[in-house]
């Protein structure tokens, strides 16, 4: 199938290779034009045969309102729209409000698998209706990993982005865990090596996971984490997960927890956080600040 991509950056630039590999056409369209298949969204619209199936793979917020409000003069009715981006749900529910306005289809797909996704495949949490899924689904099936799981159609509109929220949510317990138990084998003298401690985990523990393979990356790099600030943003699912909890009356004293670590985090040099830096730059490539 045809498939147009807006935003190439890290992630999205790594989805177009893998659905293009899968056999699909992709054209992509970038503000950066060295990464761009076409100039202009006029030009990519123009380019793809209906129905046609737009993807959106940019901030959350205001440059994805824009991109979608574009589209919307752009696209024809029986076209889909595809966020997936780490859209807000409650964004995707006006989105998806203005867009069938014009008898134009959304979807809002959550995507996880950063900077590995290419070669591993990317986990996909969607919503949506069901006529709408169906346009998208060989995109779906090119991304998601090899096997039988991996893709869900979690549900109605804003389904996708509040079932990614919860991940996201959970990624920072996970992460601040294992922050805090690694400081704490740092800090005692009987402990004499601490990687190969986090090392010796990674097999026949209930605790071996992913992440844990990443602190090892981590580590293996920088033993001690000695290059790295212990300063670790958030980009906005844990804050929007703690709120979801508040308004459901679900106790989530873990998450909040690690968020708020990370708040605490830019008031000092915190050890724990400098784990977090180096587990967000080892799966998705964030930014690490350097002393």
């Amino acid at each position: 199938m045809e498939l147009g991509l807006v935003g190439l950056g890290k992630m999205g630039g790594n989805m177009r290779e893998r659905i293009r590999r899968a056999g699909h056409t992709v054209i992509g369209y970038d503000r950066n034009a060295d990464l761009a298949d076409v100039h202009s969204l006029e030009e990519l619209v123009g380019k793809l045969s209906g129905p046609r199936v737009v993807w959106v793979m940019v901030p959350a917020g205001e440059p994805t309102q824009n991109t979608i409000d574009q589209l919307a003069q752009l696209l024809e009715p029986g076209d889909v729209v595809v966020d997936g981006g780490n859209s807000r749900w409650t964004d995707d529910e006006r989105h998806a409000a203005e867009l069938a306005a014009k008898g134009i289809g959304f979807v809002d797909c959550g995507v996880s698998g950063g900077v590995w996704g290419l070669e591993n495949g990317y986990a996909l949490m969607y919503g949506g209706d069901a006529e709408n899924v169906a346009k998208v689904q060989p995109v779906f099936d090119a991304l998601k990993p090899e096997g039988d799981f991996g893709s869900v159609h979690a549900g109605k509109v804003g389904a996708g982005h509040f079932a990614k929220m919860v991940h996201n949510g959970i990624e920072y317990a996970m992460m601040q865990a294992y922050a805090e138990g690694w400081e704490l084998l740092e800090k005692v003298d009987s402990v004499t090596d601490v990687r190969e401690v986090f090392r010796s985990w990674q097999e026949g523990t209930v605790i071996r996971s992913w992440l844990l393979d990443l602190a090892v990356n981590a580590l293996d790099e920088d033993e001690h984490l000695d290059k790295l600030r212990g300063y670790a943003q958030d980009s906005g699912e844990g804050r929007w997960t703690v709120e979801a909890a508040i308004d459901n009356a679900v106790p989530l004293p873990a998450i909040t927890a690690s968020l708020f670590a990370r708040f605490a985090s830019r008031q000092e040099d915190s050890p724990q956080m400098k784990m977090i830096a180096a587990l967000r730059n080892q799966f998705g490539g964030h930014a690490v600040e350097k002393k």
